[in-house]
């Protein structure tokens, strides 16, 4: 089965990659086959509110912005289970996973459906104090289950002071994910 990982860190070496990197090694672990986008990598333009505030994302189910987001959309129909990792800034996702959930819902919730009933996980990392991790979370959360109506089978907070134990609990997560998927 085909996993999705979704990132969206600068950071290459920082927390958001580590834990990335672990879930996606669980998931081999587990007998999935995971694949990345870094949207940092990614041209992902913001939402334009076309027309009277709703353009072809409500009409179709397609963007008429001309950049790297119907193909990443493409992976995510295409894929059997998806997992998000953000870094968290202010107590929020990171302003690209924003960006690009932003016009996801758009054309999901207003028309297509096509990720409804999916299964993700959310892993949302936080430096500095770690406060913002949960509330991260539950902002993930009302965007993909609430609008969109993924079904979210964890949410994992990962901090500096938790690194230690969370990381390797990410491996087991990304391999029982993988089961999961593969039991159907």
């Amino acid at each position: 089965m085909s996993i999705l990982v979704i990132w969206a860190s600068p950071n290459q070496d920082g927390l958001t990659a580590a834990a990335k990197n672990r879930v996606m090694d669980g998931i081999a672990a587990g007998g999935g086959e995971a694949s990345e986008i870094p949207l940092n990598q990614h041209r992902i333009h913001s939402c334009r509110a076309c027309g009277n505030g709703w353009g072809t994302c409500r009409s179709d189910g397609s963007c008429v912005i001309e950049d790297d987001f119907a193909a990443i959309y493409d992976r995510l129909i295409a894929a059997d289970g998806i997992v998000w990792v953000t870094p968290v800034y202010w107590h929020d996702m990171a302003e690209n996973l924003k960006t690009f959930l932003d016009r996801l819902r758009r054309c999901e919730a207003a028309h297509n459906h096509h990720l409804q009933g999916k299964r993700c996980l959310l892993v949302a990392c936080a430096g500095g104090s770690g406060n913002g991790a949960v509330a991260c979370l539950q902002h993930m959360e009302v965007t993909l289950a609430g609008h969109m109506k993924m079904v979210p089978v964890e949410r994992l907070p990962v901090t500096r002071f938790n690194r230690a134990y969370l990381l390797p609990a990410l491996h087991a997560a990304g391999e029982e994910f993988a089961k999961l998927l593969g039991q159907g």
